[in-house]
């Protein structure tokens, strides 16, 4: 199996540091909003592979954390007239809502920052004992001169760097690119005590310290976004290879790519800006995390709404193939002792299946994985519409289509999401077709229309799917 490392910029063979057993820590939103696509993005780019490494037969341990400290937080929570706090515990259910609407599954550990200050203390008084910190008189700096690897990670040429951009003007910084570790309090701002002095950690600190605290010092995948390499990513390797030493922390590091909207990246400040529930509101989640899936983790997606609309249609093709597959009566298939042609057809199946796990094991190139989920669809449509499956065909395909599920998790969700009152519907309509009462079928038909159930009519049963 290989991956794709950020750090050597090579795509290598994937060895856990504990055999058996997957350590990943992937960087959490910024509990001040809502979750856009790009949180999205990232949720389920990690979630694919953790449920592939699951899949594989892997142990992992998956923690995912919530920054409710920053300034972004402190702002927001001025704007709203309440404290920090109350704003994280206002956003944070938010973000368990879209992420389990996209099939996300919960992280083992979901730490928020504010629980792990202690640890990030702890790591500061390390740094400083090895004389890697300084102080100013707002705070606790990074002296990035005593890491002469500082910027190799990102592959940055610091003397390129524009100042203001991606690093914070600060005059009487020793180098224009040292970060701060602890920022001493300020007026309304919530704070903890130091050896430094009341304050509050930077952002940098705190993704080292909840990965020690969950992980150790020495865990195999840390990941999140592209936009997160710089600074974030590099300030942490920065510090914590100070800290605890040249060998530990992440063995490899993970990014995906940016969603983009006419081929710019998706900003508040561009005004191209879509909020989960925004596009929730519009289409199915699983449609969404489809969409997702249809695009390499790694590169870039130049969102639209025609391209959820083909998510939306690909999906559907597979839903109506498996739909169609299960409402199969025994009449339908083929005699398996009269079956004389040589191979079962369900060993090609099994070469669909082959094919998943070749692309999967090819850094997660989930694209890949789809076409093959696709040729499976082809086929078992082909040998339904003539009739050519035997039962241990059916359920082959089947076992099939629930072990590529597992990893991509759209299939099958729909129908556990069909309300009672639609399936109470959909019943009486095909009582009433048995009965030939025709106006009242085409009038039930037309009421689930109206409520985004389509039916299909087939000689094995009604199947259904949304519009």
């Amino acid at each position: 199996m290989k991956i794709q490392d950020t750090k050597t910029g090579k795509l290598i063979e994937f060895e856990p540091i504990k055999e058996g057993e997957v350590g990943m820590y992937v960087c959490g939103p910024t509990v001040y909003d809502l979750g856009h696509l790009g949180h999205g993005r990232s949720a389920v780019s990690f979630d694919l592979m953790r449920r592939y490494f699951l899949y594989k037969g892997y142990k992992v341990k998956f923690v995912s954390n919530y920054t409710d400290i920053d300034d972004k937080m402190i702002n927001r929570a001025k704007e709203k007239g309440i404290s920090v706090e109350q704003l994280a515990n206002e956003i944070i259910p938010e973000y368990i809502r879209d992420y389990e609407a996209l099939g996300v599954m919960p992280s083992d550990v979901s730490p928020k920052a504010t629980d792990s200050v202690e640890e990030m203390i702890d790591i500061i008084k390390k740094l400083e004992e090895k004389g890697h910190t300084y102080v100013l008189d707002d705070g606790v700096y990074f002296d990035v001169k005593t890491f002469k690897e500082y910027g190799e990670f990102s592959g940055q040429r610091l003397e390129d760097l524009k100042v203001g951009a991606r690093v914070d003007v600060k005059e009487g910084k020793k180098n224009p690119y040292d970060f701060v570790l602890w920022k001493f309090k300020k007026e309304g701002e919530p704070f903890w005590a130091s050896p430094w002095g009341d304050g509050r950690p930077g952002w940098h600190i705190e993704c080292s310290a909840m990965s020690l605290r969950y992980l150790g010092e020495k865990f195999d995948i840390h990941g999140g976004g592209l936009d997160l390499v710089f600074p974030h990513h590099e300030c942490e390797v920065a510090q914590s290879l100070c800290a605890f030493g040249m060998d530990k922390f992440a063995k490899y590091w993970m990014h995906n790519g940016f969603i983009n909207i006419d081929n710019e990246k998706m900003s508040k400040s561009l005004g191209n800006f879509f909020t989960l529930r925004e596009v929730f509101k519009k289409y199915d989640p699983k449609v969404v995390r489809f969409m997702f899936l249809q695009t390499h983790y790694r590169n870039p997606i130049n969102f639209s709404f025609d391209l959820l609309d083909q998510a939306k249609a690909g999906l559907a093709r597979v839903r109506n193939c498996v739909r169609k597959l299960e409402k199969l009566s025994d009449d339908s298939l083929m005699d398996e002792e009269s079956f004389s042609g040589g191979e079962p057809i369900s060993r090609q199946f099994e070469g669909f299946l082959k094919d998943f796990e070749r692309y999967m094991d090819d850094d997660f190139n989930v694209s890949g994985a789809l076409s093959a989920l696709g040729d499976l669809v082809i086929n078992v449509n082909g040998l339904q519409s003539s009739m050519a499956l035997t039962k241990e065909d059916k359920n082959t395909a089947f076992d099939i289509f629930h072990k590529m599920d597992s990893v991509l998790n759209v299939i099958f969700e729909e129908e556990q999401e069909l309300g009672e009152n639609i399936q109470v519907l959909i019943d009486e309509r095909e009582e009433a077709r048995k009965n030939k009462d025709f106006k009242k079928s085409d009038e039930i038909r037309d009421e689930l229309k109206a409520k985004g159930i389509e039916l299909e009519d087939t000689k094995n049963g009604t199947i259904w799917k949304r519009i």
